[in-house]
């Protein structure tokens, strides 16, 4: 049975660090772990699967060699079906300058870029458009991309004979090297293009309209097909990766599909209960708050959170309360809250149940430090 591909296993591109690949096995390795999963027997496969995908892509050497080898390249009981010359020759190609039998490599794909886009919690939660401007290169329209002036074209190498690669004896063994001349791509520019120096490439700034789907959180990455780097002339340019980056919000904290927002209420409203007004991401809502309401009393509002973006439903508000003291005090309003303190004394802890335990507590603490 054949493998999957290590960066499909882990759900991350190609061009993933070793940041993004730890927390991608982290996540996989808390949802398939056999401790979480004990009725479940398909999920030690998928367990050591993960396992096995972030070992090799964490490993420099490693995953070199698997992007250019795949599995043969790191397993070694793949051996009965990798051809060791294949292997081995594009290993000797590259110290010595060229691909396998001394033919010259293809034209290069363009690299990929990264584009950071800080976004509000509005647009996350509903998506948007975003409009964007990279700098990127891209192929000189004067001369296609080719480097030679218009009205001519590269030339073969005369070194190399248009191969890229030289043949050199020493000792017993031909070794290939890549050719000092046209350094290694089997052509040269006599007569150079004035607006790109023979380089075929030239620096610009290109708007681009960025689509963001509801729902997406911090970290995630949008791919644009073909607007990285410029390739080399006959291959594609590399895609560019734009990632999430959310500004912090006055009102909301998000967690997933939820969010969290502190509410205040004064002292009189959490004793005797009462409603009122608070905000969402779609308007405002009477939040009902029942008599005897304590501090940091979280109340659900159901869908009103985040869409997930694998659809199908939307996270909740959680609203914590917060009971303010009051500042400020008139003379009035101190005499009266000096009347209401009287009324609370002698009452075995009827009004405060919480502040007698903590008290009985306290008591309790220090008679067992005496014994």
């Amino acid at each position: 049975m054949s493998k999957r591909d290590f960066y499909e296993v882990l759900g991350v591109t190609r061009d993933a660090d070793k940041a993004e690949l730890k927390k991608a096995y982290k996540r996989l390795a808390m949802k398939y772990h056999p401790d979480r999963n004990k009725d479940d027997n398909t999920v030690e496969a998928k367990f050591k699967e993960a396992k096995e995908a972030y070992e090799v892509l964490t490993d420099d050497n490693k995953r070199a060699a698997y992007d250019r080898h795949g599995h043969a390249g790191v397993d070694q009981s793949a051996g009965g079906g990798a051809n060791f010359n294949d292997i081995f020759g594009d290993v000797f190609g590259d110290i010595f300058g060229g691909g396998r039998g001394g033919r010259p490599r293809g034209p290069a794909r363009g690299s990929d870029l990264r584009y950071n886009l800080e976004i509000t919690l509005e647009q996350a939660v509903h998506g948007s458009k975003v409009e964007i401007t990279v700098p990127k290169h891209i192929h000189c329209r004067t001369c296609s991309g080719s480097g030679a002036k218009a009205g001519t074209k590269p030339v073969t190498c005369s070194t190399c004979r248009g191969q890229g690669q030289v043949r050199m004896q020493q000792g017993l063994f031909a070794v290939q090297q890549t050719c000092s001349t046209c350094r290694g791509k089997g052509t040269i520019i006599k007569d150079k293009c004035g607006d790109c120096h023979g380089q075929g490439l030239l620096r610009e700034e290109k708007k681009l309209s960025v689509k963001i789907p509801a729902g997406v959180d911090n970290g995630d990455r949008i791919r644009l097909t073909g607007e990285g780097e410029a390739g080399e002339p006959g291959a594609p340019p590399g895609d560019l990766y734009v990632q999430m980056h959310l500004k912090p919000h006055s009102l909301f904290e998000r967690d997933g599909e939820n969010l969290y927002s502190d509410v205040p209420i004064d002292f009189a409203t959490a004793a005797l209960g009462g409603e009122l007004e608070v905000p969402t991401l779609e308007g405002k809502v009477v939040l009902k708050i029942p008599p005897e309401t304590q501090s940091g009393k979280l109340f659900r509002l159901r869908g009103r959170g985040v869409p997930s973006m694998r659809g199908g439903y939307k996270g909740d508000l959680l609203c914590r309360v917060v009971v303010e003291t009051p500042v400020k005090l008139t003379k009035e309003q101190k005499d009266l809250l000096e009347k209401f303190r009287g009324t609370m004394k002698d009452q075995s802890g009827k009004h405060s149940p919480k502040a007698s335990n903590w008290l009985d507590g306290v008591k309790s603490f220090f008679e067992n430090m005496t014994k």
